[in-house]
């Protein structure tokens, strides 16, 4: 079962979900695969934490059968090679520090060390927080002194309060990077000291945040429930309770199982009451206890779960200001033309049916977003019947010589920087920030700085949004930012998109723009808060001070992580290959070198279809098809699959879309870390050459430092291959996305969008399965089995680069010439190397049984000066496009040496 956590029903927070199945002590699966040294599929318990929306993964080996230390270096060692488990941050769990700093020599990031506390006094406590703070690790600080652990409010304030001021002071410790855990303990036990526990807890979290600025807090919430084990509806509802008041309270992590976690409004009222008088510990409302009322109560709802209600017309017996605002909260435009000419006739002017009823309506629906009750893909909607009002109320309003513009909240302007083509969440921002009132002015993809500064000063922009998905767009708003600079903007700059975060902007992109503001903004839910305050005249000035603060933090931590960490030379890295025995193994040959084009039917690439990044795409995290049945987020995801196959069908049935791959195959032989290609079988005149990288991270004793040219024969040891391939089914989605646009249906849009974006990856399947058992044909006996294949459970990978194995994005320029692919599929490259259309996947496929897929990690000076030599660049070129996995700072680099 994944354990997380995340917000009931309260007012939105940055609520961080903590995965703790790779933890042998709370995983009996887990706990087994580790002691049978069975490590391959215990990294897939971290995988699947990470799928279901773990945001922080803790991993603890403290068991007495094992050797825990080497068990912590194993694993994490082995998910540093993983990039779809390492891309989340790591939080080392145990009781023993010399387990824990073992933990932190593994760790390429940041870490969170879980934990650390003042038990032993507090010398040892600053000794072992001097020491995190020397690897950059964040702390967990447990509220636990010499005399014990703290069970009342007041004791858990005394004890954080004092580890901070030790912490910050004395030690010097970032307080943003200081958590504190400050107990919680289980009520309703039957025993009266226990009945406060749960209020202590939530109002020493208020205090200590009040007292500790930039501390965060964390629990285990399923401790507070405890007494209910066995009774899981009663227990999910305290945690929804518990959560509701301690995340309102300040909390802002822990562990529950969010997949089990109802939404507070939706508890039934009579157990909602019950567990809230449990919680907060109110006074007893009949002759018994709020305990033996709550026990009372909970046989009734064993076993149960909430029933969705059946949709029906009773709302349209309300006032036309209801009916409006039902019609916005729920994305129902059947009769919204014909209600807001009711109120359009109730009123002086058109417009003040805007102002009044319809922004009425989307107040109550930012409130529900805004506290976790609605979800993006409902948000959309809304937008959709807003616009459709506001269309039916234009001609009114055209009409009405004296009639004076709309005021809107603020205008902005947003753009997908030049060189990326990817802009399905910068339109879900532009969408939710027009149903708060704001004129978005968005100038699409490929929008270079000159325009998006041009076009800021003609329609006077409020603030400037730049989006990118690549990494090479990271540089572009670089630029952007500086060119702002010089060209003396000082309008607020939002940064956001895929690869973006905020320690890159911190670092790179606020110091480039001194005259106004950058912020970073993680997603399409903190869009209007952060807009907002932005624009705020009285807010604006406290915000603007506090983000260029938190910034000037991140860059001094920033710093003093950058003491680059040893790695292994490349020469010692190279001696660590990933070895395979080549000696009686005959590499599968193709049936055919050369090229070949394929334009399947859209209806075939349907089966293939992978839906789990589709609901990521609207926020909604988990795995398809469970994520329909979540109790969070189960009926908004439930909904939107429906409609995704409803259009889905049409897109099929119409054909919206043009399916065009290329696919290739050619012998191949390594030579070092290259892949060197082949004209013929004859091996004698090469084709081209494909370069590669090699991890350098150093693993330990036994442990391999892989580069994919090791999955291919090296010069006389047997005659190899390798394939290619870059597939699209873009082709017509700019017109159907415009269509929908121009018709003022962005649900539709982005819905169009995001199918084109799975059917480009369907294909990619279809067409690597093709190739294993048909084009390649080394498994020919393998069935079709869409999970399968989505879980990568078949023979042979296909690194794309860009990605993890293959950092270098400029590689797949070589890879289009092999191919051709622009005059077989359509397909071009930018000057970033981004495919356009954006609906594409290229790569290349490997076909030994031990190909696997990793990520390069970290690479030192003497590998980038190797690979520039290789690529035939010079120094400066390879640190541009290796920029992201430079172990050192190129800027203060020495000769030989990583700054």
């Amino acid at each position: 079962m994944q354990e997380a956590a995340m917000t009931a029903s309260s007012p939105r927070s940055v609520f961080v979900n903590i995965g703790e199945r790779t933890n042998v002590t709370g995983s009996a699966r887990f706990k087994k695969l580790v002691v049978e040294g069975n490590y391959g599929e215990a990294l897939s318990v971290a995988r699947q934490q990470v799928e279901a929306g773990a945001q922080v993964i803790d991993v603890n080996m403290d068991e007495g059968l094992l050797d825990s230390r080497l068990a912590m270096v194993t694993f994490l060692n082995l998910m540093a090679a993983e990039p779809d488990i390492a891309r989340v941050p790591l939080m080392i769990d145990s009781s023993k520090w010399e387990v824990i700093e073992a933990g932190l020599k593994c760790v390429q990031g940041k870490a969170i060390v879980n934990s650390i506390s003042m038990k032993e006094g507090e010398a040892k406590f600053i000794e072992q927080a001097r020491l995190c703070l020397r690897y950059g690790a964040a702390v967990v600080v447990m509220a636990f002194d010499e005399v014990g652990q703290a069970d009342t409010a007041a004791r858990k304030i005394e004890i954080c309060d004092r580890a901070y001021r030790i912490l910050v002071d004395q030690v010097g410790f970032p307080p943003e990077d200081i958590i504190f855990d400050p107990n919680i303990f289980a009520v309703a036990t039957g025993i009266e000291e226990h009945d406060n526990y749960a209020v202590d807890f939530i109002e020493a979290t208020r205090e200590i945040k009040a007292r500790c600025p930039w501390a965060r807090i964390s629990g285990g919430v399923s401790n507070v429930s405890f007494s209910f084990r066995g009774n899981e509806p009663v227990r999910r509802a305290i945690h929804s309770v518990f959560l509701y008041h301690a995340i309102a309270a300040g909390m802002d992590m822990g562990i529950v199982n969010a997949g089990d976690l109802p939404v507070y409004d939706t508890l039934d009222p009579e157990l909602r009451e019950a567990v809230e008088d449990v919680i907060l510990n109110r006074p007893q409302r009949t002759n018994v206890s709020n305990t033996e009322r709550l026990v009372d109560l909970a046989p009734r709802y064993k076993g149960d779960k909430s029933q969705v209600q059946t949709a029906n017309l009773e709302w349209r017996k309300g006032t036309v200001n209801e009916r409006i605002t039902h019609a916005l909260v729920n994305g129902i435009t059947e009769f919204i033309n014909e209600d807001t000419e009711e109120a359009r006739l109730s009123v002086e002017r058109p417009l003040h049916v805007i102002e009044g009823h319809l922004m009425d309506g989307m107040n109550v629906v930012g409130d529900l977003f805004g506290s976790g009750k609605m979800f993006l893909p409902q948000v959309v909607k809304s937008a959709r019947v807003m616009k459709q009002a506001v269309a039916w109320l234009e001609p009114f309003m055209e009409a009405e010589k004296a009639g004076k513009p709309r005021e809107q909240a603020g205008r902005i302007l947003m753009a997908t920087v030049k060189g990326d083509v990817h802009d399905i969440g910068k339109n879900i921002v532009g969408v939710v920030l027009q149903c708060n009132n704001y004129e978005v002015i968005d100038l699409g993809v490929m929008v270079p700085a000159d325009r998006i500064l041009d076009e800021a000063r003609k329609h006077k922009v409020d603030m400037i949004g730049l989006s990118g998905l690549i990494t090479p767009s990271l540089d572009e708003m670089v630029f952007v930012a500086a060119e702002m600079e010089r060209q003396g903007f000082d309008i607020p700059l939002l940064i956001g998109g895929a690869t973006t975060s905020r320690t890159h902007t911190a670092v790179k992109i606020e110091p480039a723009y001194d005259k106004g503001s950058t912020t970073y903004v993680l997603d399409a839910s903190r869009a209007v808060g952060v807009v907002s305050g932005l624009l705020s005249p009285t807010e604006r000035d406290r915000l603007q001070a506090e983000t260029r603060a938190e910034y000037v933090r991140i860059r001094e931590q920033y710093a003093r992580g950058q003491t680059a960490k040893a790695r292994t030379s490349l020469a010692e890295a190279r001696q660590k290959k990933f070895a395979i025995d080549w000696d009686g193994y005959v590499p599968p040959k193709p049936a055919f070198i050369g090229t070949r084009t394929f334009e399947p039917s859209l209806a075939e690439l349907v089966p293939f279809i992978d839906w789990s990044p589709f609901f990521a795409s609207w926020e909604l995290i988990g795995r398809f098809p469970q994520i329909l049945e979540d109790d969070v987020v189960g009926e908004a995801a439930t909904e939107l699959y429906r409609e995704a196959r409803e259009m889905l069908d049409k897109v099929v049935a119409e054909k919206w879309f043009g399916a065009k791959g290329v696919i290739g195959f050619w012998p191949a032989q390594t030579q070092g870390d290259d892949i060197i290609l082949y004209t013929d079988e004859t091996r004698t005149a090469e084709l081209s050459c494909l370069h590669t990288l090699r991890q350098q991270m150093d693993k330990g004793a036994g442990k391999t430092n892989a580069a994919l040219a090791d999955f291919v024969a090296p010069i006389g040891q047997g005659a190899d291959y390798v394939g290619a391939f870059a597939v699209t089914a873009g082709h017509g989605e700019d017109e159907i996305v415009k269509r929908f646009k121009d018709a003022g249906d962005d649900y539709s849009a982005i819905m169009a969008s995001a199918l084109a974006d799975r059917l480009a990856e369907a294909f990619a399947e279809w067409l690597h399965y093709k190739a294993r058992v048909e084009l390649w044909g080394y498994a020919p006996d393998e069935s079709v089995d869409a999970e399968v294949m989505i879980a990568e459970k078949y023979q042979g990978i296909r690194p794309a680069p860009g990605y993890p194995a293959q950092p270098d994005h400029t590689e797949k320029g070589t890879l289009f010439a092999l191919l051709d692919a622009e005059a077989a599929t359509g397909m071009v490259l930018t000057e970033s190397y981004a495919m356009s259309p954006g609906a594409a996947v290229s790569g290349l496929y490997f076909s030994h049984p031990k190909s696997h897929y990793f990520g390069v990690g970290k690479v030192d000076l003497d590998q980038v000066e190797d690979y520039a030599r290789r690529k035939g660049w010079d120094l400066a070129k390879a640190e541009k496009w290796l920029a992201p996995i430079l172990n050192y700072e190129p800027a203060a680099r020495t000769k030989g040496e990583a700054a």
